[in-house]
């Protein structure tokens, strides 16, 4: 049996919450066109204004999530493919907040609650591996 290497793995969900990310800027500029809001606007049609919070959550969340999934990927290496799984929870988490968030604000809690679990979880995991790094360094 041939076992994928952890970094190729975090490699496949890096790139697809790059294209997820993408497609939030794809979903704010087809809303801008839909209700003719132009730029600089940030506001003006109430579905235009959801697109454009999932959107710029998803960057704020972003920012935590990739340098975590890295970190928990090289210094994690117990179970080396559970980073990667907490990524695909990210992503999902992040579809679902999408989704509830543009059908009405109030329905966005699952997908957030989703996406931070998967944060979180890629923390703890991104800590247990260097401090487990850090032991082995200074024991040697």
């Amino acid at each position: 049996m041939h076992v994928v290497p952890a970094t190729l793995l975090s490699a496949a969900v890096t790139i697809l919450s790059i294209l997820f990310v993408f497609y939030t800027g794809i979903n704010v500029a087809q809303m801008r066109g839909k209700h003719k809001i132009q730029a600089p606007s940030v506001t003006g049609n109430p579905e235009f204004e959801r697109a454009y919070r999932v959107q710029v959550n998803t960057l704020e969340q972003f920012v935590m999530f990739l340098p975590l999934l890295w970190l928990a990927t090289t210094y994690f290496q117990s179970l080396g493919w559970l980073p990667a799984v907490f990524g695909l929870v990210w992503i999902v988490g992040r579809f679902m907040y999408l989704q509830g968030y543009m059908e009405a604000p109030e329905k966005r809690s699952t997908g957030f609650i989703i996406t931070s679990l998967a944060t979180a979880g890629l923390l703890v995991l991104s800590i247990i591996g260097i401090v487990q790094a850090w032991m082995a360094v200074t024991a040697a």
